[in-house]
Order: C-alpha cells, then sequence, then structure tokens
C-alpha cells in the first residue's frame, strides 16, 4: 500500500512540493516498486502519477488502461490522443511546476526518465529536479524489520564462508582436483539448503582471475573456470537474501591463499585493502559522532587517497560501496567519488558495502563488510570481518 505519508515526509525533508511518476512497457521499476504496480499489468501506453506533499495525486491514463492506477488515490484523467494527453500535462504544469523526477546526470542506478519525456514535460510547463535523495529514503534506507532480514543473511553467508574454506582445505590436502564452478556450486547449494536466493552467481576467482572485480568462471572455455592451485590467491564474493517478500540482501567478499604459507606480496596488498576498509568505516563512525552529515562520495575519497598516497593509485578500478536493500546493489546512497559521485548522505537506516579493492596483473584482493546506521551509528552486520588472509 502506498505510504503517503511518508512520502509526503519524504518530499518536506528534500524540498519538493511534487513528485513524478510515470511509465511505460515498465521500463521504470522504481515507479512500479513504489506505487505497487504489478509487472503483469498491461502497459502499453505512458501513465503518469502526480503525487502532492500535502497528499494529494492525479492520474493521467490512457483510455485502453484506465484501471491501471486505480488501487491508488487521487483524480483521474483519461486521454486517447496525443492532445489530450498535452492538455492534462499543461493544466497539471499550472498547479504545480516545481516536480521531482526519476533522473540524475550521475546516478544512472535512478535514471528511468527518457530525454524525450523530460524534453515533453518542459516543453508543457514542468520544471524538473532530480527525485535522486527521494528514491534514497523511500526504497534506499532500512526500518527495524529490513534491519534484522539483512542481519540474518550476514550472519549466513559468514558462516558459509568458515564452512566452504573447510571444506576447500580439507579437499586440496587430499589433492582432490577442484574447479571455480566446483566451490561455486558449493555456495549455491548452501543458499538452497538455508533458504537464501541470489540475483546471480557468487565469484569465485582463482590467481590471475581474482584480478577481475567481476569475474565469472562460467565464461572459461572449459566452463568449469579454472582449476584450484596451491599457492594461488583465491577471491571469494558472495551475496544473497532470505527467500521472502521484501527481504534484504547482504554482501560479504573473502579473501585466501591456497596455501598454508602467504607471499609477502600478497600480505601487504591485503593489509592496505584492510587498513581501507577500516578508515573509510572510522571517518563514517567520527563523522556521525561529531554531528557532521557525511555523503557516500566523501567517504569514498577518503578511503580513495589513503590507497593513492600509499603507491596504489594504478591498482585501484572501481568505488569503495554500494547502496544494499531489496536488490545487492540498492537504490540508496553508493560510496562513489569516482565512477558516478554519490553526493547523498547516508541517513539513518542507510545500508552499504564497503569494499576497497587493490589489482594487480597477478592477482587482485577485495575486503568486504556491510554496514547500516542505526541510531546514528554506523554497524557491521554478520559475525567478524577478515582481518588474516585465510590459508591453510
Amino acid at each position: 500500500m502506498l505510504d503517503t505519508q511518508q512520502i509526503s515526509k519524504a518530499m518536506r525533508e528534500e524540498g519538493f512540493g511534487a513528485w513524478l511518476f510515470r511509465n511505460f512497457h515498465h521500463n521504470d521499476p522504481i515507479s512500479d516498486q513504489i506505487l505497487g504496480v504489478p509487472a503483469s499489468a498491461t502497459n502499453s501506453r505512458p501513465w503518469i502519477y502526480l503525487l502532492a506533499r500535502d497528499g494529494s495525486a492525479e492520474k493521467v491514463v490512457h483510455a485502453i488502461e484506465e484501471k491501471i492506477l486505480d488501487h491508488l488515490p487521487g483524480n483521474k484523467r483519461i486521454y486517447a490522443s496525443r492532445g489530450e494527453y498535452l492538455s492534462h500535462l499543461r493544466e497539471l504544469s499550472a498547479t504545480r511546476p516545481c516536480i521531482a523526477c526519476h533522473y540524475s546526470p550521475d546516478l544512472p542506478a535512478v535514471s528511468y526518465l527518457d530525454h524525450g519525456t523530460a524534453t515533453l514535460l518542459e516543453h508543457c510547463g514542468f520544471t524538473l529536479g532530480s527525485a535522486a535523495a527521494l528514491i534514497q529514503r523511500l526504497l534506499g534506507g532500512l526500518d527495524r524489520k529490513g534491519i534484522e532480514s539483512h542481519r540474518r543473511a550476514a550472519d549466513h553467508l559468514y558462516d558459509i564462508v568458515a564452512e566452504l574454506w573447510r571444506r576447500i582445505r580439507k579437499e586440496m590436502r587430499a589433492e582432490v582436483p577442484l574447479w571455480e564452478t566446483t566451490v561455486q556450486g558449493w555456495i549455491l547449494g548452501m543458499f538452497e539448503r538455508r533458504g537464501l536466493v541470489s540475483e546471480s552467481a557468487p565469484i569465485v576467482a582463482a590467481g590471475r582471475n581474482a584480478a577481475d572485480p567481476h569475474y565469472s568462471p562460467e565464461a572459461g572455455g572449459s566452463g568449469r573456470g579454472a582449476a584450484l592451485k596451491n599457492g594461488a590467491v583465491l577471491q571469494l564474493d558472495l551475496w544473497a537474501r532470505e527467500d521472502e517478500v521484501e527481504s534484504i540482501y547482504a554482501d560479504i567478499s573473502w579473501v585466501g591463499i591456497l596455501d598454508t604459507t602467504i607471499p609477502p606480496q600478497a600480505e601487504t596488498l591485503f593489509r592496505a585493502v584492510v587498513h581501507a576498509r577500516e578508515l573509510g568505516l572510522e571517518f563514517i563512525r567520527s563523522s556521525l559522532a561529531e554531528g557532521r552529515s557525511v555523503s557516500g562520495e566523501r567517504v569514498d575519497r577518503e578511503v580513495r587517497e589513503f590507497l593513492i598516497r600509499s603507491g596504489y593509485e594504478a591498482n585501484l578500478r572501481h568505488r569503495t560501496g554500494h547502496g544494499i536493500d531489496t536488490k545487492v546493489h540498492g537504490f540508496g546512497v553508493n560510496l562513489d567519488s569516482v565512477e558516478f559521485p554519490d553526493s547523498r548522505l547516508l541517513l539513518e537506516g542507510s545500508c552499504f558495502s564497503i569494499e576497497p579493492g587493490l589489482y594487480l596483473e597477478e592477482f587482485g584482493m577485495r575486503t568486504e563488510i556491510d554496514v547500516y546506521i542505526a541510531d546514528g551509528k554506523p554497524v557491521v552486520s554478520g559475525r567478524k570481518p577478515q582481518h588474516e588472509l585465510l590459508h591453510f
């Protein structure tokens, strides 16, 4: 059910008087999700839902799909021609000229309003602003139920990593041949037994493959990925949520050496990413404790500058973290100052990863924890984060 009070509160806090939702062929999942429009509903014609901060709403729907928004409050306007459609838009712009829309020059994850429609809305008299911060407040923040869902998922993932490493060590000591897809299959089996689901398969990357942040073993020529060999780096990245409606993802990365000893180069790289991770966490903690708002962009810059000062500028390939909610890469704040700079603030209920990574030609390393903001403080979810390289 549409929570108009929550939406009105978000608009007040972000300074908007109205929020325009629009969809065509369900190409804007954010509009469908917030308004509760089912994917099964026929959406062959554009519809508009204009929700004002005072809770009043206007619907513009096509004559052959006029019932698509009947579950929502508001006055219904029906059009059958382009002229009628434009007339409705001009009338609405006369009373609500400044609107929030689903676009952002910096954040593609919330940009679903196409250029043609944006131009049309402006031609009809609207002044457009980005709804990115509103979307964050509606979809990118966890309530207490969401936090508990996220924490349970995180606990499962930490337990899976521990069980997984024990199994890898046992099989390799017994000289049982293992491939990346073997381990990937074990993880997926553990997900199923624990009632977890995932948008995609976990990352299992050995040796040089660990230098690819989004490596997929299925892409290998044999279909099995690389064989796990003694002395190689093994990067594990797994994400999952409980198999329930509106459950929240957890997403963690661990890394190890398939040997009893750790090469000095690997230890040095690992220490750098762990230090960067903890520096990012402490920066958030101290900022909030001092009453200073902190953006995802600012956190990423803090972590990135440390790694650059440490001599690793050429080994950086991605941002420090991403928002987490019902999607593993959610609608909330990303810790990003370079790829798609995110100036949105870490608010109460924000949930996100902190995952600095460094990538050499021979291998890469990434350590990832999940953090949420509760009672004005950052809380690390799951078991104890990785502080030592896994090894035999």
